[in-house]
């Protein structure tokens, strides 16, 4: 039986350097290869990692307890402000914390650097060989890296999941754009450890208190056009401001949150897309052949389960589970073929940036 020697990762967002992390662990060398030029600083919105996900982080040596800040409830309630139901943490487990995601993949890359583990930028995975001496990447530099096992973590338009599977399907839009905003003298005020999921007559919308006074919120709302981020982009914040106005009219607190909400402080995400199961719903890593075939195992796609239906709510702007990170993997499989992916473009950040404040709002 042949042991796994050592590990490829392609992708160094947030799952690549956890993961590489994790393997190291267990005593596997691997190396990341991120295809852009550069670390993901800026890039990205908030999330949400819950309380297993801060005990998986812990297991690998990360603690983020420094930032973002801690939710400890969360209340649901309707359109009308009553509240349907609130719950808390469990005993004996922390608080979730919401975090900038690249304040989450600075916080994992750093550890790993720390650890050891090799991140390469600019490397661009095209094709995948696998022999019986083990499983070679090839990347659009003409470079390559031999290991024992290829693990994809490059996201939801996985460039591995591709070279693995060819028909794979691609994300599913799921009918929703999403916004976010930091609103001003609203007269809202609640807990500061309290998240408010709210269900508005036409959208929804999901808010706390930040520690300097001020409300974030995210809202998510129905458009049959699924416009990408640089799509709704090119649309000004104002006229996305009236559009969030109107569907948040009859709301509370929507309608105040969003009317005290600055065109340099709303967030625009665009379309919302869910990552789709490949063969039976299973995530793998691409093994060499020599290794038997009952150690190809397969692990739950839990990014795609956990996203599996379009839901106006904790999964849908900015609160994302730690385990549905931006890059992703595939399913196994046979014989690779080269990608046609086109080649990166810069990186620009995925949400409109606040160019009035030069801090966080926590």
């Amino acid at each position: 039986m042949m042991s796994i020697k050592n590990a490829v990762i392609i992708g160094g967002g947030v799952a690549g350097p956890a993961t590489a992390l994790a393997l190291l662990k267990a005593g596997i060398p691997s190396t990341v290869y991120e295809e852009y030029g550069s670390t993901a600083d800026g890039v990205g919105g908030v999330l949400a990692v819950a309380p297993n996900g801060l005990n998986a982080l812990g297991v690998i040596g990360v603690d983020i307890g420094a930032l973002g800040q801690p939710i400890q409830r969360q209340v649901m309630a309707d359109g009308s402000g009553k509240r349907w139901f609130e719950f808390g943490g469990l005993p004996g487990l922390p608080a979730s914390r919401v975090v900038w995601r690249s304040e989450l993949h600075r916080a994992l890359h750093d550890h790993a650097l720390e650890r050891g583990i090799r991140v390469e930028h600019g490397r661009r995975l095209v094709s995948v060989g696998e022999t019986e001496a083990g499983v070679t990447a090839h990347f659009a530099d003409g470079s390559s890296a031999r290991g024992s096992v290829l693990i994809g973590a490059d996201g939801i338009r996985s460039t591995v999941r591709k070279l693995l599977d060819g028909g794979a399907p691609d994300p599913k839009y799921v009918g929703l754009l999403g916004f976010g905003g930091y609103a001003v003298d609203s007269g809202v005020s609640e807990p500061a450890d309290t998240m408010y999921f709210a269900m508005g007559k036409r959208a929804f919308l999901g808010h706390w208190n930040a520690r300097d006074g001020g409300i974030m919120w995210f809202s998510n709302f129905p458009s049959e056009t699924p416009l990408g981020f640089n799509e709704a982009r090119a649309i000004s914040a104002s006229e996305w401001l009236t559009q969030l106005r109107n569907v948040h009219a009859d709301d509370v607190p929507g309608r105040a949150l969003v009317e005290h909400t600055g065109p340099e402080n709303l967030f625009v995400l665009g379309r919302w897309r869910r990552c789709l199961t490949s063969r039976g719903g299973t995530v793998a890593a691409w093994y060499s052949s020599a290794i038997p075939l009952t150690h190809r195992r397969r692990a739950p796609d839990r990014a795609s389960h956990s996203h599996s239906r379009a839901r106006s709510s904790w999964l849908g702007a900015f609160a994302m589970s730690l385990t549905c990170p931006r890059r992703f993997g595939a399913t196994s499989g046979s014989a690779a073929r080269g990608s046609r992916r086109s080649p990166p473009t810069p990186r620009r950040p995925t949400v409109e940036r606040h160019p009035g404040r030069s801090r966080r709002p926590w």
